[in-house]
């Protein structure tokens, strides 16, 4: 955005980069200004639109709302709408001593622009002295860049040093002056400093050191509307939307934006659904039985799920799987038994992990996607390499015999249970161990997207949410769902996580609100025990929970009209007995994949 001198009229300003651009006067379109309706554009009367203060609560000064709206048409590129509103309001972004400023770094006149920063009137020593710095610095490069290695060295030497502040910079320009060229412009200078507009840079850096009522901050009335929509945002009990906050109406959601309807039934396995999870993208969802299958369904363009494979291969029941980082294999373990990992598009089996004489109860990736970590029946937790070779062994009361267990993002935190009533958070970096007890029996537990909290399932019918950023401290308690015999199992889910999802002996599903730890939803549905539920990472709106009936319930947005399909079915349209659904997809697999031992 570009500065003039006094005597310009406001109605010349343009952005920085069109110094020389025409006057109004000079625009045909803009000679007779017009209202949408026809005829002169109005023009504010005496008496009329000169509040010191707008807004219904007259709370904003009228002079800074105009110029905060005024630098946001000139940053989104209205320049001619922009010095029309300061022609029109008789308020101008920059007084005429700031433009003259502007003007003078534009052109580079740094003399010039020292002495008249100096003059204006600005209170504060220490912003006087770091505004000075950066303009003297640029000067500094720009001598030097053209050659001029001894007015650069004059300029550090009686300008620049006597200013007695960023020392460290100082040597860094000090050291310039005994490089090569390719080392200044490469090694000290800041970004952008060879480019040709590295002094509209320049601008914005003086825009953040020098006071908002000398230059309006960059896209400061943006930053107003995100931090009033970040608020509402926040003041949404229930928020879990996908669309973007308009600023059109004030947000809110309501209840029908929580999944509480099922819009789906899969019935492709023949015995209890014990386990599922959704991929890392949310395109697939994988589940694991009693009936020793796990099958692989894919999420279609509309929402629907479609089964893709049915994995068979193992001797016992499949207790859990794991999807790699990419999505692109997943890991399925069976009871006591051994880890087949599967590629997700074919279907086939790639290897087989399984160590003599124990049996392996729990699976999961490191984030790398390089190895692979399983609880083991021995009451060890064992590391290994894709291709069968362990890698490392934790052994001792590191594990129970219902073994879960979560790697941090950064593959540093190794999360499992250490007996029965307690979870170890083992650093494998510092070997710290920290430990969160509880007063009875852990059944499950999860770890939340951003690695900072725990949700944690007990024997009494409890759920605790844990934060474990530092010292683990317990946050919030969720109860109302059943637990008597089974392991059930818990998850984070919706916008932001921001809601917590339970099964529950008694054939619902629970919902309850993260932050309060109210019950917000108890979705009936199912004939038995819910034992597992995954909210959908990427879509806010889907969920699905499994169960003892052998079917797993996909739950969405309660609608006027939902026609329910069942998939798997002996008359489904998605599913599969033996060779696939109608559409000639989710072939079953044998597994024939190398094995390790």
């Amino acid at each position: 955005m570009g500065g003039f001198e006094d005597d310009e009229p406001p109605s010349k300003r343009a952005r920085a980069s069109s110094v020389e651009s025409a006057t109004l006067s000079d625009i045909p379109c803009y000679s007779k200004p017009t209202n949408p309706l026809g005829g002169t554009m109005a023009r504010p009367l005496t008496s009329q639109g000169k509040e010191v203060m707008v807004g219904s609560k007259g709370l904003i000064k009228r002079d800074e709302f105009v110029r905060i709206i005024t630098k946001s048409l000139y940053t989104l590129g209205y320049e001619k709408t922009g010095a029309v509103l300061e022609e029109e309001s008789g308020i101008t972004l920059h007084s005429p001593p700031v433009n003259v400023f502007r003007k003078q770094v534009l052109d580079g006149n740094w003399d010039s622009a020292v002495v008249t920063l100096n003059a204006l009137d600005l209170l504060d020593e220490n912003i006087v002295k770091s505004a000075v710095f950066l303009l003297l610095e640029q000067k500094f490069f720009e001598l030097l860049r053209n050659g001029n290695v001894m007015g650069a060295m004059k300029t550090l030497q009686s300008e620049i040093s006597p200013l007695g502040i960023n020392r460290k910079r100082v040597h860094e320009m000090a050291s310039c002056l005994i490089s090569s060229p390719q080392n200044v412009l490469v090694g000290f200078s800041k970004p952008g400093i060879e480019s040709s507009n590295s002094r509209f840079k320049l601008l914005e850096e003086l825009q953040k050191v020098l006071p908002p009522t000398i230059m309006v901050p960059e896209r400061r009335l943006e930053n107003l509307v995100e931090q009033a929509l970040t608020v509402q945002r926040e003041a949404c009990y229930l928020h879990n939307s996908v669309d973007g906050l308009s600023l059109y109406i004030d947000h809110h959601c309501g209840r029908d934006q929580i999944p509480s309807q099922a819009l789906q039934v899969l019935c492709a396995h023949r015995d209890e659904v014990w386990f599922l999870q959704f991929s890392n993208n949310g395109k697939y969802l994988a589940s694991a039985s009693n009936d020793k299958t796990a099958v692989i369904w894919k999420v279609d363009e509309d929402g629907e799920l479609l089964l893709k494979h049915t994995l068979t291969g193992h001797e016992k029941p499949v207790m859990m799987v794991a999807w790699s980082p990419d999505d692109c294999q997943l890991l399925t373990c069976g009871m006591e038994e051994v880890i087949r990992r599967w590629d997700v598009e074919s279907g086939e089996c790639i290897h087989v992990y399984e160590k003599s004489g124990v049996g392996l109860l729990s699976c999961g990736w490191f984030p790398d996607g390089k190895q692979i970590l399983s609880g083991l029946n021995d009451q060890s937790l064992c590391l290994w390499d894709l291709d069968g070779k362990q890698a490392d062994c934790w052994e001792g009361q590191r594990s129970t015999k219902t073994s879960d267990f979560a790697v941090s993002k950064d593959g540093k935190l190794i999360i499992s249970t250490s007996r029965d009533s307690a979870i170890l958070l083992f650093n494998r970096d510092t070997k710290q161990e920290r430990l969160i007890e509880e007063e009875h029996t852990v059944t499950s537990f999860s770890l939340s997207e951003d690695g900072d909290f725990l949700l944690v399932n007990l024997i009494n019918e409890q759920i605790h949410l844990w934060n474990i950023r530092t010292d683990p401290i317990r946050v919030k308690r969720y109860t109302g769902h059943k637990r008597s015999r089974f392991v059930i199992r818990s998850c984070f889910g919706g916008s932001e996580q921001a809601f917590i999802a339970s099964g529950s002996e008694d054939a619902k599903v629970y919902i309850w609100h993260r932050a309060s730890g109210d019950v917000i939803e108890t979705l009936s549905g199912h004939s038995g025990a819910v034992n597992c539920v995954s909210w959908n990472p990427t879509n806010p709106h889907m969920l699905a929970s499994a169960s003892d009936d052998h079917t797993i319930r996909i739950w969405g947005l309660k609608k006027a009209t939902v026609k329910r399909r069942d998939a798997g079915s002996s008359s489904g349209s998605n599913g599969i007995h033996m060779n696939g659904s109608a559409n000639g997809n989710g072939f079953v697999h044998q597994c024939n994949g190398s094995r390790s031992k």
